[in-house]
């Protein structure tokens, strides 16, 4: 019998989520067949078999944490390998064997979540390595929101506890055990089960979803401003150049030009294409611009990312567009992919809307909400006209961004959007 166990992906990742298994006991499984989906702190990866054989047991549960070096699965190997073969392979893998088994491991990746491997002991210092804290630890920062990274560590040689967590979430430190005179904690009641309810689980994708939009709202000091941009140039212009992709082979949105409007705005006010390292209390100004533009998928909202957004051309980037959100709506986009913005667009399409608040894709600072474009009778020289009008949304950290400056950069934004001419000029 074969003993897999979850090998060491790396990048300081201890432990992973079982998310979904394609094999059950008894199934034949050949080497390299996809066997088990696992998402960490990182991404998701679908681990291939190492061997060929018969699924005997799976120990590691869908929707459970498994921790790296446990075993997750018994493959038989009788009918494949002699009785010593057998034998070996009923040991933990040496470091050689993991090490050949990782080349295997795909970059696919499906969630957004990131995490680093920078810790803050509780004397100050930064260490670098991996964060010490128990799996019980880890899964009350996923519940409150809170980046290991950032959190002051109290603990026997640098580890971080559950109290550590609460305080750096601002949540009260854990009670002891209660007597039977003492009072009942105060809170929601006991969810009841009703009637005709179905149950889904809350993993994988959608659960990291929430905990990293969890942790923005957590951490960044939100804050909308919303402005009508009127597109109709810019209508007449897409129009116009429709044909002239079909020939390419692409598909001309409106979201191409919204990047290289945005990637002019973030030139001119640069705070707002920057992140906050907590961690040494710096504000770090990002000088490439790779923009994150949210893509719906049947796991959630992925952001695919344009890396160098600025240096590309309005076709490049519509191919890009279809390619990574095809990629990421049936879950092939890698890791490099789907991580690393400096700045996210979200929009919905012709279901836009009339306004939304957008949260922040941390660490970000800032997320633009593209909505509805729609014929609408505005004032323009003191006569009624029909006009296509958008309405823009920006969320920003208003620790990082003031009001000014945001609605600065939202009005250049505008200003390159109402007229396509001025937004050539400044392109790259």
């Amino acid at each position: 019998m074969f003993e897999f166990r979850l090998p060491d992906i790396g990048e300081g990742v201890v432990e992973g989520e079982v998310v979904k298994w394609h094999v059950a006991p008894g199934d034949p499984v050949r080497e390299d067949q996809p066997m088990v989906e696992v998402m960490t702190d990182k991404a998701t990866v679908e681990i291939p078999s190492p061997r060929a054989g018969t699924i005997r047991e799976i120990r590691a549960e869908a929707g459970k944490l498994c921790k790296v070096g446990a075993v997750m699965v018994v493959i038989d190997e009788s009918g494949k390998a002699g009785e010593k073969a057998s034998e070996r392979h009923a040991m933990p893998p040496t470091a050689k064997e993991e090490r050949q088994f990782e080349k295997k491991l795909p970059a696919t990746a499906t969630a957004t979540a990131t995490a680093t491997a920078t810790k803050v002991n509780g004397d100050g210092h930064v260490a670098v390595g991996k964060i010490l804290a128990t799996p019980a630890t880890r899964k009350l920062a996923r519940d409150l929101g809170v980046d290991l990274s950032t959190v002051i560590a109290s603990g026997e040689n640098g580890r971080v506890t559950s109290d550590d967590v609460r305080a750096a979430s601002g949540a009260p430190a854990a009670r002891p055990v209660s007597g039977p005179g003492d009072a009942h904690p105060t809170g929601p009641g006991p969810f009841v089960q009703q009637q005709g309810d179905e149950r889904v689980p809350f993993r994988g994708v959608r659960k990291k979803i929430a905990e990293n939009m969890h942790r923005s709202r957590a951490t960044a000091a939100h804050f909308t401003y919303v402005e009508e941009c009127d597109m109709t140039e810019l209508v007449a212009l897409r129009k116009r150049a429709r044909a002239r992709a079909e020939e390419r082979g692409l598909k001309l949105s409106f979201l191409p030009f919204i990047v290289k409007a945005v990637c002019a705005g973030l030139k001119k006010f640069p705070i707002v294409n920057a992140t906050l390292d907590e961690a040494k209390q710096e504000i770090v100004l990002r000088k490439r611009y790779h923009v994150g533009v949210a893509a719906a998928t049947a796991d959630g909202l992925i952001v695919p990312v344009l890396r160098d957004a600025d240096q590309r051309s309005l076709f490049d980037l519509a191919r890009a567009l279809d390619e990574l959100s095809e990629k990421a709506r049936i879950g092939k986009a890698s890791r490099d992919e789907i991580t690393g913005s400096t700045f996210t667009i979200s929009s919905l399409g012709a279901l836009g809307g009339v306004l939304a608040t957008p949260i922040i894709n941390y660490p970000e600072v800032a997320i633009l909400g593209v909505h509805k474009i729609k014929p609408t009778p505005v004032v323009r020289d003191g006569a009624i006209v029909v006009r296509e009008m958008m309405n823009l949304s920006i969320s920003l950290d208003h620790r990082i961004v003031d009001g000014f400056e945001g609605a600065q950069f939202l009005q250049h934004v505008i200003s390159l959007l109402e007229d396509p001419t001025l937004m050539f000029m400044e392109m790259v």
